[in-house]
């Protein structure tokens, strides 16, 4: 009798305790980098990183400020690249792996669906900091070419109309 009442006490702890706790819960998604942009502070995490790489570069004492605010454009849209529109497949050991390593992670944000918030967020924010950028050098031609050049090197990609194309074969495998 005893054995079984600390039994069923012990069950319904543990019901009480899986009814509040998420405990062994796997995510859904076959594919993580889909969906890794509509997580959670990451919209916020990016922009604070953006912000320490120029507060980082403006501690370099020979350093003017024009050209630290261009060294933060070109660095950023360098990295953004890289990591949107040149690296291939998932970082994650996924059932999908076949049909996701040819696709870049910008083609695979949001399922490849266009004009989602995440993808607004990802063309505004160099358009934002070329403006910035181009403000704080006093529109320089020398800046405001690399700027510029370095603006478009990155929304390019990201138009619709470049989904899934490779230019002159570059990163077709």
């Amino acid at each position: 009798m005893w054995s079984s009442s600390l039994f069923t006490a012990y069950h319904l702890s543990q019901l009480h305790c899986d009814f509040y706790m998420n405990v062994g819960v796997a995510h859904s998604e076959v594919n993580p980098n889909t969906r890794v942009m509509n997580s959670r502070g990451i919209w916020l995490a990016y922009s604070i990183s953006v912000a320490v790489l120029h507060i980082i570069l403006l501690s370099i004492p020979f350093f003017s400020v024009p050209v630290v605010w261009t060294l933060t454009n070109v660095i950023h849209n360098l990295a953004m690249y890289w990591l949107l529109h040149t690296v291939k497949g998932t970082p994650f050991e996924t059932p999908d792996q076949g049909k996701d390593r040819l696709l870049t992670h910008w083609e695979q944000i949001d399922y490849g669906t266009q004009w989602t918030s995440s993808r607004k967020f990802l063309s505004i924010s160099p358009i934002v900091l070329y403006i910035l950028t181009s403000f704080y050098t006093k529109y320089d031609p020398v800046h405001f070419i690399i700027n510029t050049a370095s603006l478009l090197s990155v929304l390019l990609p990201k138009l619709p109309l470049f989904h899934g194309v490779r230019i002159f074969g570059i990163n077709k495998y």
